[in-house]
């Protein structure tokens, strides 16, 4: 069903007016600065940095597997449970953010999106289902992500209940051999069975709730079973799925990446120097594939109906979604991936990112961190992306770090970030 259509109008001055129900569902308060650009398809106007519309609630960074591909494996970190204490400032910040009792860090009345999941596994929380409903009291969108193997009935009765919006499940396989490969510890008809047993709990509908999502790293190792996880999806009823690469945390790992070529080539990166070549939609089949694979291994910048491969680089999509993240702990960062300080590797070589925390929600309000000054600035900068290209030179000692960068930027630099690059995702 389509979109209905709203229109802006040009007033007498010759300034931009839009809705109101436009303006007021992005922020668009007096004053806000909002940043365009001008495309191929038109005037761009991306959302403001100044309202939070997704927030990342990290329950634990404790998890009862220990996945190969886990960020947890180059954590050195305490390990912990966010109390209720934490938990309540959260809500009492999103709350005052509702009613305006105090600097609105969203678009009022609508709170943002409340997604359970962090560097652990969420249904390790003991309080996760009551969490989860708390949340939901708010009238928030509310999703949560976990591995599957700790969705027992009574807890997959006890987020029904509580109004879970969306179950996201984690599987790296489709089959027993290659899902135990990656998810150490884990048995793929278990957790099959878990999901299966929380789709036949819920409500019958056209539409289900909660909505299924699958979440799938992509390897080396694993990708082969792509179709066959698809397939095994709908049977489970999974209205999404996300595919995102793996950033590897061990020197093993790295062997494992689909994306040696995709961060230097031209066929992904916007060049007006080299010629470029538009692709309609058409059938991808024994005939068509080879010579897409051809068209994309040549010296030519690519569209897919007018998509350009490019244009997901330099787009933090925390930034461009308008997020933020609580660590368990009550830590407040930008973004997940700088919530922990961690060890990746970026090509061959090993890359240490150093967490950056605003503050703390158990010594300030969600609002004031959210509004921060450094924190808005930190956004302002990602958004512009005036970082140097560390994903994609050959390197030198500043890309082993995201503490400053050959631009002159310093502590926090994310030009080696691959979430950046439409490289890496999260739900």
């Amino acid at each position: 069903m389509a979109t209905p259509l709203s229109y802006a109008e040009v007033d007498a001055q010759g300034r931009l007016v839009l809705p109101p129900e436009v303006a007021a569902g992005f922020g668009l308060t007096p004053g806000t600065r909002v940043q365009l650009e001008d495309g191929p398809a038109g005037l761009r106007m991306r959302r403001p940095v100044t309202h939070l519309t997704k927030l990342y609630i990290e329950p634990t960074n404790c998890c009862n597997l220990a996945c190969r591909t886990c960020v947890r494996n180059a954590l050195d970190e305490p390990l912990g449970y966010m109390t209720p204490a934490v938990f309540q400032r959260v809500l009492d910040g999103v709350k005052s953010g509702v009613t305006g009792g105090g600097t609105p860090p969203f678009p009022r009345p609508q709170p943002p999106k409340l997604f359970f999941g962090g560097f652990g596994e969420p249904l390790a929380h003991p309080g996760i289902v009551q969490m989860v409903a708390a949340a939901k009291a708010l009238g928030a969108p509310v999703e949560l992500i976990t591995n599957g193997v700790l969705l027992t009935e009574a807890t997959a009765r006890g987020l029904i209940a509580a109004g879970l919006d969306r179950l996201w499940v984690s599987l790296d396989g489709a089959r027993p051999e290659s899902y135990a490969d990656v998810r150490l510890g884990a048995a793929l008809p278990e957790v099959l069975a878990n999901l299966a047993r929380f789709r036949d709990l819920r409500p019958a509908g056209h539409r289900p709730s909660p909505e299924i999502g699958i979440a799938f790293v992509a390897m080396q190792r694993n990708i082969a079973d792509l179709p066959a996880l698809l397939n095994l999806g709908d049977r489970l009823g999974a209205a999404r799925f996300m595919v995102t690469n793996l950033l590897p945390h061990t020197a093993e790992m790295r062997r494992e990446t689909l994306y040696d070529r995709v961060l230097t080539h031209i066929s992904y990166l916007p060049s007006r120097w080299v010629s470029h070549v538009s692709l309609p939609k058409m059938d991808v089949d024994p005939i068509t594939g080879p010579v897409l694979y051809e068209v994309l291994r040549g010296d030519r910048n690519v569209s897919f109906a007018g998509g350009n491969l490019g244009a997901t680089n330099d787009r933090c999509p925390f930034i461009e979604e308008g997020a933020a993240a609580v660590g368990w702990d009550g830590r407040f960062s930008p973004c997940l991936t700088l919530l922990h300080s961690h060890t990746s590797f970026l090509d061959e070589r090993e890359r240490h990112v150093r967490c950056f925390v605003v503050g703390n929600v158990g010594e300030r309000d969600l609002g004031d961190l959210w509004h921060a000054p450094e924190h808005r600035a930190f956004r302002e900068r990602v958004q512009g992306f005036q970082f140097s290209p560390c994903s994609v030179c050959g390197g030198c000692e500043l890309s082993l770090a995201n503490e400053a960068d050959c631009f002159g930027n310093n502590f926090p630099t994310c030009g080696g970030c691959l979430w950046a690059q439409g490289v890496i995702q999260c739900p």
